[in-house]
């Protein structure tokens, strides 16, 4: 299930990407890591509700694209010392390398 965030606008969302809130990075994965045995071709990563707009923005990720993106957030868990979890996507990095 996509992680949903709630904004005041399409601002506040891509200051929080460029401020690389952590919260973000922790959808992705964790939302790769539980579609790691989907057989779909397209994951809903992310919903961004933006209330001045009164929109919704719906983030999906192609399959193909996990490993990579699991190793672009990789440098977020090992910057929070969070070594359990760096080993989950390490594994799943060389699962997804090996097809």
């Amino acid at each position: 299930m996509a992680t949903e965030f709630t904004v005041n606008n399409n601002k506040e969302f891509q200051d929080m990407i460029d401020n690389k809130d952590f919260r973000i990075s922790k959808a992705i994965v964790d939302t790769i890591l539980n579609n790691m045995n989907s057989k779909k071709k397209y994951v809903h990563i992310l919903s961004v509700t933006c209330l001045e707009e009164d929109s919704t923005f719906d983030i999906t990720l192609e399959r193909k694209h996990f490993a990579q993106t699991l190793q672009e957030n990789l440098p977020y868990y090992i910057e929070r010392e969070l070594y359990e979890d760096c080993v989950k996507i390490n594994e799943c990095i060389s699962k997804l390398n090996q097809k």
